[in-house]
């Protein structure tokens, strides 16, 4: 006579409850995941000088290769989301941190400027874009009802402590014995991360035998839409290209969604495309050293860990929206007097920028991810990789615009004044999203 049948919610109910949830054990290799991966997002600006000592290369031609990585970054992101509902987190996280580092370890290789386009632009591109914010958004929304804010800005404080242990490391690399070196320790610090990713990263809390964190035991509400390990339900078996452009489709029919993609599109152009990419050139221009200006971008990691923590937890307690606003118009502010505080020497202003700059780098992650789970329910994740694409999208653009200014002018001053102005425009926008979005565009999923 065989046992009766245990329901997967009975099941999880019938689960000792433990000290410490498996969600937080999830979400400190996802943070470790995250460091691993972002050893490249502090490369290119410190990196280019040595190459175009070395091979005479243009800045445009530098900065298309970082804008076909930008692309692929964002671009990948929405797919790669629907890859992880298919697939499983382990899985594709497991790959990507594969890619980026045989797309460093290979750029060792490179003597034409076509191959610098596959290596930084192509393999890089595929593996970023793989895991980037979307894998913090994903993480959260899968393992956590509870504080979901507060964990989407501790993992997206992961890649900037990621550009924290690997800049100043790289910056003297690349200096003394030279680039390669630097480009190795990249795949090294992604290579390291795959065994506990395998070993540690759950794909569900359905996989580890709970409920998501901060879920009653018998709330039936939460047990259902608590996503399920790969092959334990239907909705994985969908092909995950299908399922991004979907949901793609529904979500282009509401308002929220393009006021989203539009100021995240400035977002990526003022950071990764801008201060990432053409920093330290810009510093270099006015004298100042490489290493000096890879250590003020580390110190805006720091603070972008303390600003991006201190976001999501902000995120939980008011209006998401209203954070977009003042978080975009004090970036342009910045923007605006960063020209004249560029020197050979670092000023106590510049320091003053650093920090303010730091605190709000990715302080835009965790309301825009909340306004997406906000409005799209279950389709979140997968809407915020689309949002995150615009991202990526608007950086890729700035990266290259503002190589192409400082060919034709000598400077990058163009480029910061019409980065702040896009700030503002970005403020304008994220202010007119109606405080009661979540109620009125939320979209119905189909089961």
């Amino acid at each position: 006579m065989s046992a009766p049948e245990t329901s997967p919610q009975r099941r999880l109910q019938q689960v000792p409850k433990r000290r410490l949830h498996p969600a937080w054990i999830v979400a400190a290799v996802a943070f470790l995941a995250l460091v691993g991966a972002a050893g490249f997002r502090a490369a290119p600006g410190v990196l280019m000088v040595p190459l175009q000592d070395e091979f005479g290369w243009s800045t445009t031609v530098l900065s298309a290769a970082v804008s076909i990585n930008l692309v692929l970054f964002g671009l990948t992101a929405p797919f790669a989301a629907a890859l992880m509902e298919r697939f499983g987190i382990r899985a594709v996280t497991s790959v990507a941190l594969v890619l980026i580092g045989a797309g460093s370890a290979l750029t060792v290789l490179v003597n034409e400027s076509w191959q610098i386009l596959l290596t930084w632009g192509l393999l890089i591109g595929l593996g970023t874009g793989s895991m980037a914010l979307v894998f913090a958004a994903t993480i959260a929304n899968t393992w956590f009802v509870k504080s979901r804010g507060l964990v989407i800005g501790i993992l997206t404080a992961g890649s900037a402590a990621g550009q924290l242990v690997f800049l100043p490391f790289i910056a003297a690399l690349a200096q003394d014995p030279g680039w390669r070196q630097a480009s190795l320790l990249i795949a090294a610090g992604a290579l390291a991360v795959v065994p506990l990713v395998l070993k540690f990263l759950k794909n569900s809390p359905a996989e580890a035998g709970v409920l998501p964190y901060g879920a009653g035991a018998g709330d039936a509400v939460a047990a259902e839409a608590a996503p399920k390990a790969p092959g334990e339900s239907a909705a994985p078996s969908r092909n995950a290209a299908v399922r991004a452009l979907q949901v793609l489709k529904r979500a282009s029919k509401v308002r929220t969604f393009w006021a989203l993609v539009a100021g995240f599109a400035i977002c990526g152009a003022t950071t990764n495309g801008l201060i990432g990419t053409h920093f330290i050139p810009s510093a270099h221009d006015h004298g100042m050293t490489q290493t000096t200006a890879a250590g003020l971008l580390a110190v805006v990691g720091i603070f972008d860990i303390i600003g991006t923590i201190a976001s999501g937890w902000l995120t939980d307690r008011y209006n998401p929206r209203i954070l977009l606003a003042v978080y975009y118009q004090f970036r342009g502010i910045g923007l605006l007097v960063l020209p004249l505080l560029l020197s050979a020497t670092v000023q106590p202003s510049m320091i003053v920028f650093v920090v303010i700059y730091g605190l709000d780098w990715v302080a835009t992650v965790p309301p825009t991810a909340a306004i997406c789970r906000q409005v799209f329910g279950a389709d979140g994740s997968v809407v915020f990789g689309w949002v995150f694409a615009a991202h990526q999208l608007g950086a890729a653009a700035a990266a290259l615009a503002a190589g192409a200014i400082r060919d034709a002018t000598g400077q990058y001053t163009y480029a910061w004044f019409g980065a702040a102005a896009m700030c503002t425009i970005a403020a304008v926008i994220s202010g007119t999203i109606r405080k009661d979005a979540g109620k009125k565009d939320a979209i119905q999923v189909p089961a």
